[in-house]
């Protein structure tokens, strides 16, 4: 997706190191501070599932985080800044993502069969026209704030415009009375 072209290019404050080599392991401040987030953010991202959650460990065991989990921080603050959506709508389209991902590696294995091919090309569809439609929707939403704000800045306009042209008539009546 175009978002994690912008998190590498450094589109926002979270892009200002690059990701760790994948066997690199970082705790979850380092972490933070790489992608320019909080410890709380990325646990509460965890609970909800949109990066995946810690694997078992023991009691005082800190959580370690590697490329793949900063890759995805990024992924997510990117598509929330860009697209301004809210946590569940995100979710939806990490999710989407994620299954055109496992179909885009299945559609190039070279057993695949032509029929089942077909079936990923249309499984895939789907999953972007889903993506397509949340993305649709928070257009129309932002296009529809821009005409309402247009809206206001013209009839803004208009009453400076009066403003201007009653305090020119006034001044002149003021000056017209003491003559």
């Amino acid at each position: 997706m175009a978002s994690q072209a912008n998190a590498r290019k450094g589109s926002g404050r979270h892009a200002s190191a690059p990701a760790p080599d994948e066997g690199t392991a970082m705790r979850i401040g380092d972490l933070a501070r790489l992608v320019g987030t909080t410890p709380r953010t990325i646990r509460y991202y965890e609970e909800i599932g949109l990066l995946p959650a810690a694997a078992e460990r023991h009691a005082g065991v800190h959580r370690l985080y590697g490329a793949s989990d900063v890759e995805r921080l990024r992924e997510i603050m990117s598509l929330r800044q860009l697209l301004g959506v809210s946590l569940e709508e995100l979710k939806e389209l990490l999710s989407a993502q994620e299954a055109r991902a496992a179909l885009k590696a299945e559609y190039h294995r070279e057993d695949l069969s032509p029929a089942r091919r077909r079936e990923v090309l249309a499984e895939s569809l789907v999953h972007i026209e889903r993506q397509l439609a949340l993305v649709e929707r928070r257009v129309r939403e932002l296009s529809g704030l821009r005409d309402e704000l247009r809206g206001r800045a013209k009839r803004i306009r208009a009453l400076l415009a009066e403003g201007k042209q009653g305090a020119a008539q006034r001044r002149k009546a003021a000056a017209g009375g003491r003559a």
